[in-house]
């Protein structure tokens, strides 16, 4: 054996190479906890380099106080039509058989059984039809440097309240990680705004930034469009997609509470100016 050869011999792993196969093994795992299910990367941080060029997707609003950006859901929302207008025959003929046959029991509770099932699908059909809120925004107000995410809770169950809800984050606070779903209807990337505590690593709270999409660089071109947008930075104001999606719904759900509508369109000095 020479005296230089330790005696792991050729199994023997040179320091600069284990220091780059630790790195590569590090840098694979998500940087914030908890893990966000179905991590994929970890998109760099506000005032890092961002490698990728500044893109909206959509955009509802731009100018030199806020920013207004909508997030379409992958949703056929023309089956929740589809569905309410299939619904419709059996709830006519349920409601139909109940008030016209002779009076019995068992049958009356069969059958008024079998309505009210028929009739809560039919409902919970054209509440998604009607009531859901296509497109539901994030606001980013760079001279507060704040952000306010709308957010609206659809749930199974036609017959109780589906809140909406208004959160509002410090900007400072807000990190970008993207997954990779695999689900039927929601398949490719999708980006997530990931709020931290202050000064640490650790997710307190998180919010859709992007629902899925089939390629990861119209996300790190979101991404990067609002980190250079809440520095101040020029961005383009067309986004990559003019049309919207086929989402229509016969009115207007979106419904910002007018306080909050407000704040986040309106910068603090003209706030505090008009409030004296």
């Amino acid at each position: 054996m020479k005296n230089n050869q330790r005696p792991d011999g050729p199994w023997r792993i040179e320091p600069e190479t284990l220091e780059a196969a630790l790195e590569t093994e590090f840098a694979g795992r998500p940087a914030l906890t908890p893990a966000l299910k179905n991590w994929v990367e970890d998109l760099p941080g506000q005032n890092e380099e961002q490698k990728t060029a500044p893109r909206l997707t959509w955009v509802n609003e731009i100018n030199d106080i806020w920013m207004e950006i909508p997030r379409f859901e992958n949703i056929l929302w023309w089956g929740a039509w589809v569905g309410s207008m299939s619904m419709l025959t059996p709830v006519l003929l349920y409601a139909y058989s109940i008030l016209s046959l002779p009076f019995d029991l068992i049958s009356f509770i069969i059958f008024s059984v079998g309505f009210i099932t028929i009739f809560s699908f039919f409902f919970l059909f054209i509440r998604g039809a009607m009531f859901v809120p296509r497109g539901t925004p994030i606001r980013f107000n760079r001279q507060r440097q704040k952000i306010y995410v709308y957010e609206y809770q659809r749930k199974w169950n036609p017959w109780v309240r589906w809140p909406t809800t208004i959160k509002v984050f410090d900007w400072a606070d807000v990190h970008a990680q993207m997954t990779r779903e695999t689900g039927r209807y929601d398949q490719g990337y999708r980006l997530y705004g990931v709020v931290c505590k202050p000064g640490t690593t650790e997710i307190i709270d998180s919010f859709v930034l992007s629902w899925a999409v089939g390629h990861p660089k119209l996300l790190r071109g979101l991404w990067s469009h609002c980190c250079h947008y809440m520095q101040h930075k020029p961005v383009p104001t067309q986004p990559f997609y003019d049309e919207r999606p086929n989402s229509w719904c016969p009115r207007n759900n979106i419904h910002w509470p007018e306080a909050i509508d407000r704040e986040s369109t309106t910068a603090a000095d003209a706030a505090n100016t008009s409030a004296g």
